[in-house]
């Protein structure tokens, strides 16, 4: 009775030290939060630059904004193979104008990283995130995860002819009428042609020729013109430009491939040693990675904990490509095959936009 007594009293102990603790820990972890705003607040702006369509960015930081008023955000949007070379610029000129970097360009982090460029932060859900989605010393990090579906004008395609496969894109109905960003030029593109080529062998290219392909630069202006009808298909979409372009009207729809892995990469974010206002950065960043804002993607989160899409699974369940990073890390393979690609598609002279 005494020893059942006694667990009975430690076992209560023992609880109520767990309630004690966590109801100091959420209001530590809330001031950490409000300690972070009061130093942004001071330093009064954040900046970075950010890849691809900017409309969905400005939106984010209208909203940050209201959440945190007295930090002013201001975005550079472009492509990321452009920002990053600016970015470069400022860092060899010793005048860094921006705080952050948000980009598709993801060998670009590694090698700042290297160069002891970044600053080691860790957002929430850091620990939540798959190794591909991160880097282990929490240099850089996912700010949401990308897929590259295919996708078709649903009026110009009937459900009978959607592509499953890479190989169904060689068929007589495609010819001239699909679409890609250019592959010497942008590195998710490079990537998914890559992989085809690697199953398919480079055969594949010159029946892919054949069919008179098109090349935009940039994966908006691809897109748009499939929803517009000039194009009719692609196996190299963004599927939140796609769900983005449905809500404007357009006869457009993605499509997982059944045969095909569907490959899927990493919007990389990260804080540059030296920025500006690093603890706007921080804060941002904090915010960003938060569930709530990451529950509000238009894709997949890079936090396990956070549910996916309406309607979709958890992004690892699905048949994926995940090697984005190890791929654009071979520097020299990526030379060689950016000059392979373009003896196909030729130099830049369809140019698209992010706006």
């Amino acid at each position: 009775m005494i020893v059942a007594n006694f667990r009975k009293c430690a076992a209560m102990t023992g609880l109520a030290l767990a309630a004690i603790l966590a109801a100091v820990a959420l209001p530590a972890h809330a001031q950490s939060l409000d300690n972070l705003y009061a130093k942004a607040k001071t330093e009064g702006a954040f900046s970075f630059y950010v890849g691809g369509p900017t409309a969905p960015w400005e939106a984010r930081a209208k909203a940050f904004e209201q959440r945190y008023p007295g930090i002013k955000v201001s975005i550079g949007g472009g492509f990321s193979n452009v920002l990053d070379h600016k970015i470069d610029q400022q860092i060899a000129a010793g005048k860094l104008e921006v705080d952050a970097a948000i980009l598709q360009t993801i060998y670009d982090f590694v090698r700042w990283k290297a160069d002891g460029r970044l600053l080691t932060f860790k957002p929430p859900g850091f620990d939540k995130m798959d190794a591909a989605f991160k880097d282990a010393d929490s240099t850089f990090w996912a700010t949401m995860v990308n897929v590259v579906p295919y996708m078709v004008n649903t009026q110009k395609v009937v459900a009978a002819d959607v592509p499953n496969s890479a190989l169904d894109f060689l068929k007589p109905q495609f010819r001239g009428k699909i679409v890609t960003a250019y592959p010497a030029d942008d590195d998710v593109t490079l990537w998914v042609f890559y992989h085809i080529v690697q199953k398919y062998g480079w055969s594949y290219m010159d029946k892919y020729m054949a069919q008179k392909p098109n090349f935009i630069q940039g994966h908006l202006g691809e897109q748009r013109s499939i929803g517009s009808g000039q194009n009719i298909a692609t196996f190299d979409s963004i599927l939140d430009i796609t769900t983005d372009l449905k809500k404007q009207g357009m006869p457009v729809e993605s499509h997982f491939p059944t045969v095909d892995a569907m490959p899927i990469w990493p919007l990389t974010g990260a804080i540059f040693k030296g920025a500006p206002h690093p603890n706007a950065a921080k804060l941002f960043m904090s915010w960003l990675l938060a569930p709530e804002q990451q529950s509000k993607l238009p894709t997949w989160s890079p936090r396990s904990d956070v549910p996916p899409p309406n309607g979709f699974k958890p992004i690892l369940s699905y048949k994926v490509a995940n090697d984005y990073r190890d791929f654009l890390s071979n520097q020299s393979q990526v030379a060689d095959l950016r000059k392979r690609f373009e003896h196909y598609s030729g130099p830049i002279v369809n140019s698209g936009g992010v706006r």
